[in-house]
């Protein structure tokens, strides 16, 4: 089944650069494309589309504005000429930011990027019929319902939680498991000593930072956006007694 695409970009030669890198991919289909985010958001009222391309600097909406009143979630690439807007767009759980010119290069990072969250959500519908995560007082350790069975994740093992939309992927040391769960709810069952909420899409085992760079956090080989509303307590919290 093929990846729905809407592309919405008031320069006609933008549109056309990315129509051109997607006829290298024959698992994406650009099924409408648009320029004004109004026209955009009209057509998403409609149809059904799996990712959207998205210019900022617009006539009368911004790019970023269209997401914030956006009552579908599509999966969003941001392609801008502007550098500035990264932080605040990946604020608002873009997949990905691409700066014109696009290299294909460039762009076939970003698929794969689509490729793999569209796969962890077809993955997490198909195995969780109603996944539930099971919270033991006084213990070490929960059980978190994954494909019709109750598996045991001990909290030391976990390196950070992600948000998939209905869906959260716990990261563990040596596995990964997704549940049907919000990461607001979770984060509230684990122990607040231990973990902490950095990002819309990102709760983090405080125990298992390596480094923090700029508003990321590495962890086990992984770099994790810190989002711009929790950065001082983020920052507080972990480095509480340190030298900086």
């Amino acid at each position: 089944m093929k990846i729905k695409c809407l592309i919405i970009d008031d320069e006609p030669l933008a549109i056309r650069v990315i129509e051109n890198h997607l006829k290298n991919f024959s698992d994406f289909e650009v099924i409408c494309t648009c320029n004004n985010p109004i026209e955009g958001f009209n057509l998403l009222v409609q149809e059904s589309v799996d990712l959207v391309f998205l210019d900022i600097n617009m006539p009368r909406v911004n790019g970023l504005d269209f997401i914030r009143n956006l009552s579908v979630s599509p999966l969003i690439i941001i392609t801008t000429a502007y550098r500035e807007y990264a932080v605040e767009s990946f604020e608002l759980d873009v997949i990905d930011y691409l700066v014109k010119p696009i290299s294909l290069e460039r762009f076939m990072i970003s698929l794969k990027k689509v490729s793999r969250q569209m796969h962890l959500q077809k993955e997490a519908k198909k195995n969780s019929t109603k996944s539930t995560i099971m919270p033991l007082e006084d213990n070490d350790h929960f059980f978190v319902k994954v494909n019709k069975k109750l598996i045991k994740i001990f909290f030391n093992d976990i390196l950070y939680i992600e948000s998939l939309k209905d869906y959260v992927s716990i990261k563990t040391i040596s596995k990964d498991y997704i549940t049907h769960y919000n990461l607001a709810a979770i984060t509230r069952l684990i122990p607040e000593d231990k973990f902490i909420r950095i990002h819309r899409s990102f709760t983090i085992s405080l125990n298992k930072v390596d480094a923090i760079e700029g508003n990321c956090i590495h962890i086990n080989g992984n770099i994790v956006p810190i989002g711009r509303n929790y950065v001082k307590e983020v920052k507080d919290k972990i480095l509480k007694g340190s030298i900086t």
